[in-house]
Formats: C-alpha cells, structure tokens, sequence
C-alpha cells in the first residue's frame, strides 16, 4: 500500500521446442508461431483480468513454460487481497510482445517475451 514501492517481477513466457520439452501446437492457428502467440495471448488475457484462480487453470490446462508463473501468481494473489479489503482500482495491461523466433517446424525453437504493467490507485 506504499506508493513509494515500486515491484518488479520478470518472466520470459512460452519456451517452445525439443530443447525445451515443449512442443504444445494448434494446428488450427496455421503457423507453430501463430499457435504460440495465441497460446501467450490467452494467458495475457488472464494476467490482466486479475485472477490467480484462473491462471492457475491455464497453467493445469496447457502446462505453458512461463518460467516466471510463481512469480506471477504472488503479484495475482497479492492484487486478490487487496480487491478483497475493498482496493478495486487496479488494473493491468500488457504493453509488449515478441518471440525470439518464428516457429515454422518442430525442430524450430524460440522464447516468447512479454512486457506488462500494473496499476493500482490509491
């Protein structure tokens, strides 16, 4: 409740490939890259409605390599809290979206970026 904190949690999203044991594929997107951001985008989606139940659904459901959904959760569980005591003017938005590369087969590999912010009114 300090406004002079300011937190930072950093977290790449989906690392997809072999080398990284995860190969999760739409086909129905076309393109593996194109499967991937919507995979991201979903779980974006869901970061910025603000629920850590149904991040944690997302997480179960597609197993995406978000190396930093711990993190991510505490910052969901933390904002939770604070909506139950009666703070409700917070909201978070994510400014930025790359892929390290654009998957085209599966001996491809890439990371997916992205880069948010959340805003919490006092």
């Amino acid at each position: 409740m300090d406004p002079t904190n300011l937190f930072v949690i950093s977290s790449d999203f989906c690392h997809w490939g072999q080398r990284f044991s995860y190969t999760y594929y739409d086909r129905s997107c076309g393109a593996i890259h194109k499967s991937i951001e919507k995979l991201d985008k979903q779980g974006m989606d869901i970061i910025e409605s603000l629920s850590p139940q149904s991040f944690t659904e997302y997480l179960r459901k597609y197993n995406n390599t978000i190396c930093g959904r711990h993190p991510i959760g505490v910052m969901l569980g933390a904002v939770k809290a604070l909506q139950d005591q009666g703070y409700d003017k917070m909201s978070f938005k994510f400014l930025k979206y790359a892929q390290s590369s654009q998957c085209e087969d599966m001996e491809d590999s890439s990371v997916s970026y992205a880069s948010g912010s959340l805003v919490f009114e006092i």
